[in-house]
């Protein structure tokens, strides 16, 4: 598994800063053309939703139900639903678009992403979701603008997420530097976060800074809930170059105990550790 697909799309159906967005737009609405004496529209809530609202609610937590567990066609049919009953909703569009991606659909995926910024244009999880689909198309400029939009807006709060994926998509574009800038600030708001550890480590050892590399990487190792072939391997690596034999042994016993049929253990055992 890839370690930032471990991580790559949490799926909520509003985030804090898309409603607060919408409460400001029902304000300002209810405000245009009412003068002195007329009385003040009230803001929605749960008791305002009518049955159409509700069904539309349900639809869409279904879709990022069967999203999740992979049932992207099922997931698709519950988007078309809910989008049925209300078509001006983003997050339903958002979600549509992370559909079509993992469906291999791209036009239709980047129609969707871009209809949601339409119908929000200030909604940073969808700019962090349309961003790192761009970084999937290797489209990696567009990608990276995105992901700065995303951590301009003011109200938004998934940033260690955001630096995370900007992190790893200018790595892919080679872009050293400033993904490593991207990584490291990512790591200072969230250290225990075990994927910007593995990526932030995996960067260090392209870059050839081997011990920051290893600091990082025994600091992930020590945790077992975190460790797996990849974790392991990296690792196993780092201790080859640094010609650490000891440590090597003890990784690689470990990579042949716990993951036996793994890719990474296969590498071991040809001695391909500069592959």
């Amino acid at each position: 598994m890839n370690p930032f697909q471990a991580a790559a799309c949490t799926l909520r159906c509003l985030s804090p800063q898309r409603l607060f967005a919408v409460l400001v737009a029902l304000l300002v609405s209810a405000c245009a053309g009412v003068g002195p004496g007329e009385p003040t529209a009230d803001l929605k809530t749960e008791s305002d939703k009518t049955d159409v609202d509700r069904r539309a609610a349900i639809r869409l937590e279904l879709a990022s139900a069967y999203f999740e567990r992979g049932q992207f066609s099922t997931a698709l049919d519950e988007v078309k639903l809910s989008l049925a009953a209300r078509p001006e909703q983003p997050f339903a569009h958002s979600l549509r678009g992370l559909i079509y991606a993992a469906m291999a659909e791209p036009r239709l995926a980047e129609e969707s992403f871009r209809r949601a910024l339409q119908l929000a244009p200030r909604d940073g999880d969808t700019m962090q979701k349309f961003g790192w689909f761009l970084c999937q198309q290797r489209r990696f400029d567009e990608a990276d603008a995105m992901f700065v939009q995303a951590l301009a807006q003011p109200q938004y709060r998934d940033t260690t997420r955001t630096l995370l994926a900007q992190g790893v998509c200018l790595a892919r574009n080679s872009k050293w530097v400033p993904a490593e800038a991207a990584l490291m600030r990512a790591y200072e708001l969230d250290p225990s976060n075990p994927v910007t550890s593995f990526n932030l480590s995996d960067l260090l050892v392209r870059k050839g800074d081997l011990e920051r590399a290893r600091f990082h990487l025994q600091r992930l190792n020590s945790r077992p809930e975190f460790v797996n072939a990849q974790t392991l391997w990296l690792a196993a690596r780092v201790e080859h170059r640094l010609g650490n034999t000891l440590a090597l042994r003890s990784l690689g016993q470990q990579l042949r105990e716990r993951f036996p049929q793994s890719p990474e253990t296969l590498r071991l055992e040809r001695g391909q550790f500069d592959e």
